[in-house]
């Protein structure tokens, strides 16, 4: 007698016995664990740099191609991969499953180090790295909400307190901020009013970057006291800024409201407000997509070494007024601020004011 016979000659009793396999079965596929993807961690490490201002091709040639090259002499490297957009670039490096992560880490910092030298010096946030896993995904998801606070109030609660109590949860890999609204000090000036009074936009970012300050002043050391030295070298609204001194003419001080005026904003408001004008609306781009609307200026290199300008001032002169750049910043006890020039509003929105010389 073989093994088939006894289901053979007992034909209820192998119904009954496939049935209650099959009904097993069925009880048992609802708690089979499921995962979409393999639960495999690779060693991956994501390198961020930004740079005000720049657009993606600008940030593709003269950030993540320096870093890339660096990156590329890595032992281990399996995959290198980077995205540019405008102000932003994002390298992602992929190591050998065998490959320890904290080693490579090392690595990563030895290059970034070594790029350090190629790397434009204005880079408003320098290359950071942060160990990642592509496989992950988030596991909670918080919204912060006031019905008293403004948002930028909150956006400074959230990223100064929430997100670091808890980075600090055991557990916790990664914490990001989405949604925040930093303000900023935007000071707009006019290029017709500069001109004018024979400054250039490099004058001002110049005086601004020296009209906030915070540092060590020292101490008094008495007799029978020490007193620490503390100034008013910070300035914190949008008013002081309107009396900073730009230069003199004809011994007559030039103030920064003769030419503009400064105001305290956030950006997103502005944009958000602006697309809500446009109900045909169907898409937006951006500088990162092959079809953007890109606006070209030609150098005529010829007449501007007649005038003694280098294509260098050109490009500073074209970011202080259009690149929003940061060129101070004042800190609080909890968070920091940026200052930002760019010119009139009026005239961001018009092409025909790049032939406006400032």
């Amino acid at each position: 007698m073989n093994f088939s016979e006894v289901f053979i000659r007992r034909p209820i009793a192998t119904s009954l016995l496939m049935a209650a396999l099959a009904l097993v079965g069925l009880a048992a596929y609802p708690l089979l664990p499921i995962a979409p993807l393999p639960q495999v961690d690779f060693p991956t490490i994501q390198v961020t740099a930004q740079l005000a201002g720049a657009n993606a091709e600008t940030m593709a040639a003269t950030v993540a191609t320096p870093l890339e090259e660096q990156f590329g002499q890595i032992s281990g490297v399996t995959q290198l991969t980077s995205v540019s957009a405008l102000g932003t670039s994002v390298i992602t490096l992929q190591f050998d499953l065998n490959r320890n992560i904290d080693g490579a880490a090392q690595d990563v910092q030895a290059a970034i180090t070594a790029a350090s030298k190629t790397l434009p010096q204005n880079l408003t946030a320098p290359p950071s790295y942060r160990k990642v896993n592509p496989a992950d995904s988030p596991v909670m998801i918080l919204a912060a909400h006031s019905d008293t606070l403004p948002l930028t109030s909150v956006s400074d609660f959230a990223q100064n307190v929430i997100a670091q109590q808890v980075s600090q949860v055991s557990g916790v890999a990664l914490v990001t901020i989405g949604g925040q609204q930093t303000p900023a000090i935007r000071v707009q000036v006019d290029p017709a009013k500069l001109e004018a009074r024979g400054l250039t936009m490099e004058d001002v970012r110049s005086v601004l970057a020296a009209a906030t300050t915070d540092a060590a002043k020292g101490a008094v050391n008495g007799a029978r006291q020490t007193f620490t030295i503390e100034a008013n070298d910070q300035l914190t609204t949008p008013e002081p800024y309107d009396d900073v001194i730009i230069a003199y003419r004809n011994g007559a001080p030039i103030r920064i409201r003769d030419v503009g005026q400064s105001e305290l904003n956030v950006w997103a408001p502005k944009l958000l407000a602006k697309l809500k004008t446009l109900p045909e609306l169907a898409d937006v781009s951006t500088d990162q997509q092959g079809n953007a609307p890109i606006l070209t200026v030609t150098i005529n290199r010829d007449a501007a070494a007649r005038f003694g300008i280098q294509p260098q001032q050109i490009d500073a002169t074209l970011n202080d007024a259009f690149g929003q750049a940061n060129v101070a910043q004042y800190f609080t006890n909890v968070s920091s601020y940026f200052v930002i020039l760019e010119i009139l509003p009026e005239l961001q929105q018009d092409p025909a004011s790049l032939n406006a010389r400032c």
